[in-house]
């Protein structure tokens, strides 16, 4: 199999007299090197309350995640875990999402990446993006395009009502498209970039599991059909 993965390119990066990277946002990276997974290896990775298989999607190659036939529900905990440890650092991927054949009105395609996952997804941080939202007729619902959650704590409702637009944003997102997706996570703050945009999508500054050591893993909402390629973990 050949393995790609995302180096830290040039608009995102600059050196550093310590030999360290400082990343356009001005979050640190310090010498670490990008490490890339192999999502064809179905045995490597934990499946919780999702199923997978390695499979064509839009003419390229990539891990197929859906929930299972028995265990469709509105759980936010629908994970594929990486055994790879994560404080601090950047992690890359191309993924998609759209509603499966079935879902409910509600579904949206939600997909995205989850990070400081504690043991058996029992707690976790995650941006995910919706993308039937992203070119909908209506405004409201293009504004909540991407999410950030902190499970259980924080799922998206909480953070709505308390925090009215603080941790969703706007982007344009097409379902079933691949999409180019980016997090970087430094301390408290993390800055979520969409399309191999040199600004952030949406930025949160209040990390709720902030300095926790966690798994990485791939994440998915309720009724959603999601691919997933090219991933790869640079870790502080």
């Amino acid at each position: 199999m050949t393995r790609i993965h995302f180096p830290v390119s040039s608009h995102f990066a600059r050196p550093f007299a310590s030999g360290a990277v400082w990343l356009a946002t001005g979050l640190l990276c310090v010498g670490a090197a990008a490490q890339e997974v192999d999502l064809s290896n179905l045995a490597s990775l934990a499946f919780h309350k999702t199923q997978g298989e390695w499979t064509s999607h839009q003419g390229s190659s990539g891990l197929r995640v859906t929930e299972p036939a028995d265990g469709q529900n509105s759980d936010e905990d629908k994970l594929v875990i990486i055994d790879m440890p994560f404080t601090d650092g950047a992690i890359e991927v191309e993924l998609s999402g759209e509603p499966a054949p079935g879902a409910a009105g509600g579904a949206r395609g939600f997909v995205g990446v989850a990070f400081h996952v504690q043991p058996d997804g029992e707690a976790f941080e995650a941006f995910y993006i919706r993308p039937t939202n992203g070119r909908a007729e209506d405004q409201l619902r293009r504004n909540h395009s991407t999410q950030y959650i902190a499970y259980p704590d924080y799922p998206w409702h909480r953070l709505r009502e308390e925090t009215p637009g603080l941790y969703e944003a706007y982007s344009d997102l097409v379902p079933g498209e691949w999409t180019r997706y980016r997090v970087e996570v430094e301390g408290e703050r993390a800055r979520l970039y969409l399309h191999g945009n040199e600004q952030p999508t949406l930025l949160v500054n209040d990390l709720k599991l902030a300095g926790q050591t966690g798994a990485i893993a791939l994440w998915i909402g309720p009724g959603t059909v999601a691919h997933f390629r090219n991933l790869s973990i640079t870790a502080e």
